[in-house]
């Protein structure tokens, strides 16, 4: 039986796309929320969940990264993938025949321009992929969809205008999740370690738990704050690291922010794309 990688979406979609390209051996197991995606990875359905956590236009997924520290899955790996646009429509549709093009609002908004200057009608759909079905089903000259060529190939229409989008380097960073952790070995290469944290209710707390990585030249790729159990005095940081626990500065770095949060979670240690790896420090 073949390994299965779960994602939120249907067949066709970006995440799809991310399935395929870091995980091609594995079978796609397309599910309505990121919360199936994450539980079918705890319930044996599925080896691994396949999550996107930012857009490079766009910013952070919402919900992710509350959805992190409490699946009880590990973060293995991450994989990128580029956004590249396309007008799908059925087969034999000319450009001028179509009036209404349907996808995702953001991904509307990422090819405005475009849309503005074709006379093109946007529609929101509740995704990508699911739109692409959706005009495939329509039969519909006039409508088209926005969406990945996979997308296209999956439900039998044609590219009337490729990577359309209006920023030429827009593009996800998903997580790849499993039930049990993979961390490489200190000094195999370049690693990221994703962790949450809460701090003290003393002064200046972030502040200073923040200085044990300037100190010991651990390069901090991203921290986030968000708030959680929906008071807006309970926030939860979310952070990325250059280096692995078991390193020296990046242990004392952690050992100094120990010492002012109420609890510090580790998400992952996992290899870091070399081609997205900033190798500085900060």
């Amino acid at each position: 039986m073949s390994a299965t990688i779960a994602f939120q979406g249907e067949l066709g979609a970006y995440s799809h796309q991310a399935c395929h390209e870091a995980r091609p051996d594995h079978a796609p197991l397309p599910c309505p929320t990121f919360e199936d995606a994450i539980d079918a990875v705890r319930d044996g359905r599925a080896d691994l969940a396949m999550l996107p956590v930012e857009n490079s236009t766009y910013g952070r997924v919402a919900d992710i990264h509350s959805l992190l520290p409490h699946s009880g899955l590990h973060i293995i790996e991450e994989a990128f993938v580029r956004v590249h646009i396309n007008l799908l429509a059925l087969p034999g549709t000319a450009l001028s025949d179509v009036k209404v093009a349907q996808s995702h609002t953001v991904l509307l908004g990422q090819c405005r321009d475009y849309l503005s200057r074709n006379g093109i009608r946007p529609r929101v759909g509740a995704d990508t992929a699911g739109s692409a079905k959706q005009i495939a089903e329509a039969r519909n000259p006039s409508e088209a969809a926005l969406a990945s060529e996979m997308a296209g190939k999956i439900y039998g229409l044609d590219v009337l205008a490729r990577h359309i989008e209006d920023h030429d380097r827009n593009t996800t960073r998903f997580l790849i999740m499993s039930r049990e952790p993979h961390r490489p070995v200190t000094g195999s290469g370049p690693i990221k370690t994703t962790f949450v944290f809460r701090v003290r209710n003393i002064p200046a707390a972030l502040y200073k738990a923040m200085g044990g990585f300037a100190t010991n030249g651990v390069n901090m790729t991203k921290l986030e704050s968000y708030m959680v159990d929906g008071s807006f005095s309970a926030t939860q940081f979310y952070a990325d690291i250059e280096g692995h626990p078991d390193d020296a500065p990046v242990a004392r770095a952690l050992e100094e922010l120990a010492y002012f949060t109420s609890s510090l979670d580790i998400l992952g240690v996992y290899p870091a794309d070399p081609e997205h790896f900033d190798g500085g420090a900060g």
